[in-house]
């Protein structure tokens, strides 16, 4: 059972990172846009956080298929394919000389993003929370099975 708090643990991490990545991309944009960065600028610093963002979130899909956690995964799969097929059709990097026309576009991408993040964020949190309790139950019990010494 502690093998799954480690599970949680990570993912916790996991999503919070998530939402790091994809909160920091949305301030770029919104700097682009308010004309507080130039264009070079803010595609350079979203273009390097977009790759590391993609392979977090399938790491961590891909753990929640293999530990049999198929709620997450179910929620994630379809993130992670359209991620998937964003980076196979090489348009998942933002172009310096196109980012005006596509910048509302991709506010609102990473606002949706960063709702699902947030979202993902409140279940991690609670399974965390009933996975902690629920090892410090067992364990509680356990000490009592074999007495005070």
């Amino acid at each position: 059972m502690a093998w799954e708090l480690v599970l949680w643990l990570f993912a916790f991490v996991s999503v919070i990172s998530l939402v790091a990545l994809t909160a920091y991309q949305l301030i770029c944009l919104s700097d682009l846009e308010f004309d507080y960065i130039n264009p070079y600028d803010t595609s350079s610093r979203v273009n390097a956080v977009v790759v590391p963002e993609f392979v977090v979130q399938g790491t961590l899909c891909i753990l929640f298929l293999l530990t049999w956690h198929w709620f997450p995964f179910l929620i994630m799969a379809p993130i992670s394919y359209y991620h998937f097929k964003l980076f196979t059709s090489r348009r998942h990097l933002i172009d310096v000389t196109e980012v005006f026309r596509h910048l509302n576009g991709e506010k609102k991408y990473r606002m949706v993003k960063l709702a699902f993040y947030f979202c993902l964020f409140l279940i991690v949190i609670y399974r965390l929370v009933m996975t902690a309790i629920i090892v410090l139950i067992d364990e509680d019990d356990h000490r009592l099975d074999y007495g005070s010494f």
